[in-house]
């Protein structure tokens, strides 16, 4: 245990939530408010510290029951939750179909597709985000392609018509050869971290900027001048990644080559670039290993020994609280979640 913290907590999951697929924080809430989704596709609210919960919605997600896993990449149902808690999604990873629905009338305002092609290979490409005050929901519509719609009206923000490549002809402008993977929004909400990867198989993060996207430039997500690739790595995505504030990224993995991969981070900084046109590596140090997450300050690393606490600047190991190894991270409220049979494991940074 690290002195002058919290000690990790043990908690019984509300009998009344049943049991629990997943969670997911709303963000800006200080105290410990969730979005807790159960097995039956009830969604409810769950103030951890109170212990108080309610039914707020329901899902009718396809479970896709004859999907095969790739890569032992099993298809589960995941649950987003947009800034104020006011909408959900929920998706199947590695899976082809979601739905986003607004909590305060349990309405579905956007049936979700991504066409299904290659979806094993990564999670369902979704993340909340804001424009102007608005609520707005990113979304994979196909492999190559992303979209941004308005989260309360289903409206499509993005309106474009992706060019198709004829055998024997030069790809046309703006055709992105990239499989959409996990999405991260930055801390301030501009921009949009992008887990994918394209053939042949190399993981390649990519980082662009929302406003401009939605606002002006629809091919921003495949060509425009704010997207920058992060870094390639053979055989390698669907590992860590985050945000360490709003121009640093973590990534896992010391190598370019997931056959020989090391466990440790490495540190960009997407606002600039090198002389490859990728993102330039700040640093790169032994140790991080499994889910990454951030304070806007430390990288947090969750593993079978516990979370690890890192600079990232310096690289070095700050303490490793043992007990716990979180799969959430509550950011308003500091907070730290593991979900176990029934109970959950909880730790303030």
């Amino acid at each position: 245990m690290i002195g002058g913290y919290d000690a990790v907590r043990e908690l019984a999951v509300p009998s009344r939530l049943g049991a629990v697929a997943d969670l997911a924080p709303v963000r800006h809430c200080e105290r410990s408010a969730w979005l807790v989704l159960g097995e039956d596709g009830t969604i409810s609210r769950w103030d951890v510290a109170t212990g108080d919960h309610e039914a707020v919605g329901t899902t009718t997600v396809s479970a896709e029951p004859d999907h095969e896993p790739w890569n032992d990449r099993r298809l589960r149902r995941r649950l987003h939750a947009s800034y104020d808690g006011m909408f959900a999604a929920v998706v199947n990873d590695y899976g082809r179909f979601g739905e986003v629905i607004y909590l305060r009338t349990g309405e579905v305002t956007l049936a979700l597709d991504n066409q299904g092609y290659n979806a094993d290979t990564v999670p369902f490409s979704l993340a909340f985000g804001q424009s102007r005050g608005v609520c707005v929901v990113i979304h994979r519509t196909d492999w190559h392609r992303l979209d941004v719609s308005d989260a309360q009206t289903g409206l499509l923000l993005t309106d474009r018509s992706l060019p198709v490549a004829a055998a024997g002809e030069a790809l046309p402008e703006h055709f992105l050869d990239y499989f959409h993977g996990a999405l991260y929004v930055s801390p301030d909400g501009k921009r949009i971290l992008d887990d994918g990867w394209k053939w042949h198989p190399f993981g390649i993060p990519s980082v662009w900027d929302l406003d401009p996207w939605i606002e002006g430039n629809v091919w921003e997500s495949e060509d425009g001048p704010s997207r920058v690739e992060v870094c390639d790595r053979t055989y390698y995505w669907n590992y860590a990644v985050t945000w360490i504030d709003s121009v640093r990224v973590a990534v896992e993995g010391l190598g370019d080559d997931g056959n020989a991969m090391r466990p440790g981070a490495r540190i960009f900084d997407t606002s600039r670039t090198g002389q490859d046109g990728m993102a330039v590596e700040l640093l790169a140090f032994e140790g991080p290993a499994g889910p990454f997450f951030s304070d806007g300050t430390r990288l947090f690393s969750s593993g079978d020994a516990g979370l690890s606490i890192w600079d990232p600047v310096e690289g070095k190991l700050l303490g490793i609280v043992p007990g716990i190894s979180p799969t959430h991270h509550h950011p308003g409220a500091r907070q730290f979640l593991q979900l176990a049979d029934g109970m959950v494991r909880l730790w303030t940074a």
